[in-house]
């Protein structure tokens, strides 16, 4: 057997004292059929002497004249919200750097109010998960709405109108009755008819019975000319 090696008398920490009185945190343990001193990590320790196995850094142990009298510590859990952990090899148990919320590859703190999106509004909450909600537009009342940076739901940029003829490409603004030709006129539809909200974007026509150019060139009717915006 090698002589025994010069060791330090370890004082036992407070906090190893705290854990021995805790026994759901901790795990005790004897090695029999040892004769003092104590064999570890490769050296001798005499009775009295405290050290921790380096093959289990949550392992701390007192040499015994009945042989090594073992405590391991179990690790508590990490926080929920715990988005960078560390774990040092010295260390017995893993570290929690940094709480908050990853959403989408970014990291918000606990707490924190964030806007994603245009249509996202996001809070941080404190069990480190993001929680949004995110807006409903409502169908635009018109047949070429444009987005606006900035904005979430599309913008009428020429006011509501919708299609005046099956084709889809004779576009009259909303609000009143239109002359689409000398014999045909025709209305969008408002808020009050049945399929607005589904996006219903055709106009109601009607055409006067035994019309032609040459029976009203006397009124003062002149048909529209709107042709369809492409731009969405």
């Amino acid at each position: 057997m090698r002589a025994p090696r010069a060791a330090v008398r370890l004082l036992l920490p407070p906090l190893l004292q705290l854990l021995l009185l805790q026994p759901r945190t901790i795990r005790c343990f004897s090695v029999d059929g040892q004769e003092a001193p104590c064999e570890a990590n490769g050296s001798l320790y005499y009775v009295g002497e405290w050290y921790f196995l380096d093959s289990d850094h949550c392992t701390q142990c007192e040499c015994t004249a009945e042989g090594a009298a073992c405590a391991r510590t179990e690790c508590t859990s990490l926080p929920a919200a715990c988005i960078h952990v560390s774990h040092y090899p010295t260390d017995c148990c893993p570290r929690c750097e940094r709480v908050g919320c990853e959403y989408r590859g970014r990291v918000y703190e606990l707490g924190q109010h964030f806007q994603p999106s245009e249509c996202e509004q996001c809070v941080c909450d404190s069990d480190g998960i993001a929680r949004c909600l995110v807006a409903d537009c409502a169908p635009p009342p018109c047949v070429n709405p444009v987005f606006q940076k900035g904005r979430c739901c599309p913008e009428c940029r020429d006011g509501p109108n919708c299609y005046a003829d099956a084709a889809r490409t004779q576009v009259i603004p909303a609000g009143e009755f239109v002359w689409v030709d000398f014999c045909t006129r025709c209305r969008c539809h408002d808020g009050q008819d049945a399929g607005y909200w589904e996006g219903n974007r055709m106009a109601t026509c009607t055409r006067v019975h035994n019309c032609s150019e040459d029976t009203i060139l006397g009124d003062e009717k002149q048909p529209i000319t709107h042709q369809h915006n492409s731009e969405h």
